[in-house]
């Protein structure tokens, strides 16, 4: 390359808007998905730790209440620590707030496909920079939730009546029993604003 072309090159590279060197950065995909990553841990440990200390307290009725109530706040004060929109999400809902949009239903139903060929759903992930009409980017990311034992005293098949009639009183129009350990029970969907 000769020294005019350089020249020419540095001086076109130093003329561009920041904005136009935003939309030509590569975006770390891998860095973001560990990223959130984090984020499910925190959603996942703050709000298992107050389940925990409920059901301790005061059965899996008392830890039904504390999913009521505190889900949303516990939410609420992660996405405020780390900076991202964090939710969880199914094809069978308990709380219809919980209502996947269109990404998440499409993701949800490739992990259902994904889930009856026998992948292993702790590894389940699908991530995407998704562009709106405006040319906003961001970076969407859902990790699948599969269903553990401990899972299955309020989603699984013989839930206790105390259990039921708990969840009948607080969900009327739950969607979320019947599963079976291993069975895909939704995902936890993230997003964050590039």
């Amino acid at each position: 390359m000769n020294k005019m072309m350089a020249a020419s090159l540095l001086i076109t590279a130093a003329s561009c808007s920041a904005a136009n060197a935003a939309e030509i950065a590569p975006i770390n995909v891998p860095a973001l998905q560990q990223e959130g990553k984090g984020v499910i841990k925190a959603l996942a440990t703050n709000l298992g730790g107050e389940l925990k200390k409920a059901a301790k307290a005061g059965g899996l009725p008392a830890a039904i209440q504390v999913c009521n109530t505190k889900a949303s706040p516990i939410t609420a004060q992660v996405e405020a620590d780390k900076g991202w929109k964090v939710s969880r999400t199914s094809l069978k809902l308990r709380n219809a707030s919980n209502t996947p949009d269109a990404w998440e239903q499409a993701v949800l139903e490739k992990f259902a496909k994904q889930a009856a060929t026998g992948a292993n759903l702790k590894k389940m992930m699908f991530s995407e920079v998704v562009v709106d009409e405006e040319g906003n980017k961001t970076f969407r990311m859902m990790k699948a939730i599969p269903v553990g034992d401990n899972c299955l005293a309020c989603h699984g098949s013989k839930i206790k009546p105390e259990v039921a009639s708990k969840l009948d009183m607080l969900y009327p129009e739950d969607n979320a029993r019947g599963f079976k350990a291993g069975d895909l029970r939704g995902a936890f969907s993230l997003q964050k604003s590039l």
